[in-house]
C-alpha cells in the first residue's frame, strides 16, 4: 500500500478527503450536528460553508499542510465564536499531524500556537455563556492537550520514517561498497594472476627455448648432450605445468569439487594433459627461497652460467617476502637469457638482515640492451611486488656493459 501510495499519491488523498467530506455532510443533512451545537439556529449556508472549509482543503494536507491551515483558522474562529461547534472542525487535528510529519519543529510550534486561537475563543465563549458550569481551563486544557498529543504522534511517526529511511540508505550504501570491494578484489586478483602467469610462463619458456636450441645444435655431434637437453625440457615443462595448474586452481568456485564420473570425451583434452603430471604436482605450494637453487640449476642447464653469493639465512623471512625475492631473481635471470647474448654470465647476490630485511642483486655481463626493461610486464610486475612490502627496486644498465637489478626490502613493521 505504501509503494502504491508513493506512485499514486492523489488516489489516497482523494479517498481521505472524500471520507471527511462525506462524514461532514452526513452530519449536516442528518441533523446530527444539532445534538452537540450550542447554536441550533445557525443558518444553513454557514453550516455548509464551514463543513466544506474544514474538509476540502485536506486534499493538499501532505503537500501544503501549513498553507491549508491558514484559511481553516478563520473558519475555526467563526465556528467557536458562533457556538456552532461542528465536528468537522476536528480536521484541524489531521492538519496538525501532517505539519508535524512534514515540516520542521519550529514550523510545528508556530502552527500549534496559532491553532490555539480558536480553542481559546471557544473556552472564553463557554465561560461567558455557562459561567456556573465551566471555567476556561476546563475547556482549553483538554483541547490543547489533545492537539499536543496529535503533534507528538506525528513527530514520533516522522522519526520512525527517518530512521527506516536511514537504514535503507545505509543498506544500499553497504551494497554499493560491497560491490566495489568485490570489483577491487577481482581486479587485484587478476593482476596477481597475470603477474604469476608472466613469471611462470616467461621464465620456463625461456629456459625451454634455450634448451631446445642447444639440443638441436648438439643432436648431430653429441647425441648424449641432446638427450640431456630433452630430459631437461621435460622436467622444466612438467614444473611449469604444475605451477600453472596450482595457479589456475584458485579460479575454481569450489576447490574441493571433483570431476563428475563418466567416460572421458574423445580426443585430447586439458584434463587428460594435466593428469600426466607426476604425483604431488597438482597442488604445489608457492615457490620460496628454498627453491632458489633449483631455479638457478635450471638456468644453468639452459646455458647461462650463474654464480651465487648468499649471506645469512632466510628462515625468518615471511613466505610473501620469499616469493617476492624469488620472482625478482627469476625475472632478472629470464631477461638475461632472452637479451644477454650467447656469452653472457650472471651473478646473484642475496643478503638477509634482521627483522625480515633482505637485499638481492642480479647482474650480468650481457650486451646491456634496453630490452631488459621494456616490451613486457616483467619490470612492472617486479616493482608491484616490491611496493607491497615498502621496498625499492632499481633496474638499469651497468657503466661498461651488462645489466643490474637491485632489490631491497626493509624490515617488517611489527603488527
Amino acid at each position: 500500500m505504501r509503494a502504491f501510495d508513493r506512485r499514486h499519491p492523489l488516489v489516497w488523498d482523494v479517498l481521505v478527503t472524500g471520507f471527511f467530506v462525506t462524514a461532514a455532510f452526513t452530519d449536516v443533512l442528518g441533523g446530527g450536528w444539532r445534538y452537540i451545537t450550542q447554536n441550533p439556529q445557525a443558518p444553513t449556508w454557514l453550516i455548509v460553508t464551514l463543513s466544506l472549509g474544514f474538509t476540502v482543503p485536506l486534499l493538499w494536507r501532505r503537500t501544503h499542510p501549513v498553507a491549508i491551515l491558514l484559511p481553516m483558522l478563520p473558519l475555526a474562529v467563526v465556528n467557536a465564536w458562533t457556538g456552532t461547534d461542528l465536528q468537522s472542525s476536528l480536521t484541524l487535528l489531521v492538519v496538525t499531524f501532517n505539519i508535524a510529519l512534514h515540516t520542521a519543529l519550529r514550523t510545528l510550534l508556530a502552527s500549534y500556537a496559532v491553532t490555539m486561537i480558536p480553542i481559546v475563543v471557544d473556552g472564553f465563549r463557554n465561560a461567558t455563556e455557562q459561567a456556573a458550569d465551566q471555567s476556561p481551563d476546563q475547556t482549553i486544557v483538554p483541547q490543547a492537550t489533545r492537539l499536543a498529543m496529535v503533534a507528538i504522534v506525528g513527530i514520533s511517526y516522522r522519526t520512525r520514517q527517518e530512521y527506516l529511511a536511514s537504514l535503507v540508505e545505509r543498506a544500499a550504501q553497504l551494497e554499493v561498497e560491497r560491490d566495489q570491494q568485490a570489483r577491487l578484489a577481482t581486479a587485484a586478483e587478476r593482476t596477481r594472476i597475470a603477474r604469476e602467469m608472466h613469471d611462470i610462463i616467461g621464465h620456463n619458456l625461456s629456459v625451454i627455448t634455450s634448451l631446445a636450441d642447444g639440443g638441436s645444435y648438439a643432436a648431430a655431434k653429441n647425441p648424449e648432450r641432446a638427450a640431456q637437453a630433452l630430459t631437461a625440457i621435460g622436467t622444466t615443462s612438467r614444473q611449469a605445468l604444475g605451477e600453472l595448474r596450482r595457479l589456475l586452481d584458485v579460479l575454481r568456485t569450489d576447490p574441493s569439487a571433483t570431476e563428475p564420473p563418466g567416460p572421458e570425451p574423445p580426443g585430447p583434452a586439458l584434463g587428460t594433459a594435466l593428469r600426466l603430471e607426476p604425483p604431488g604436482m597438482e597442488m604445489a605450494p608457492q615457490p620460496s627461497l628454498t627453491d632458489l637453487d633449483h631455479l638457478i640449476e635450471g638456468v644453468r642447464s639452459a646455458g647461462l652460467p650463474v654464480r651465487t653469493t648468499i649471506h645469512g639465512y632466510a628462515t625468518a623471512l615471511a613466505p610473501g617476502r620469499q616469493l617476492t625475492v624469488y620472482r625478482v631473481i627469476q625475472e632478472a635471470l629470464t631477461n638475461t637469457l632472452k637479451h644477454g647474448g650467447p656469452d653472457a654470465t650472471s651473478t646473484v647476490s642475496v643478503s638477509y638482515g634482521d627483522g625480515g630485511a633482505v637485499t638481492a642483486t642480479v647482474t650480468d655481463t650481457g650486451r646491456g640492451s634496453t630490452a631488459h626493461g621494456t616490451g613486457g610486464r616483467g619490470l612492472t610486475g617486479m616493482r608491484e611486488r616490491t611496493a607491497l612490502y615498502g621496498g625499492t627496486l632499481e633496474s638499469g644498465p651497468l657503466p661498461d656493459h651488462g645489466w643490474r637489478v637491485h632489490l631491497h626490502l626493509p624490515e617488517e613493521t611489527p603488527q
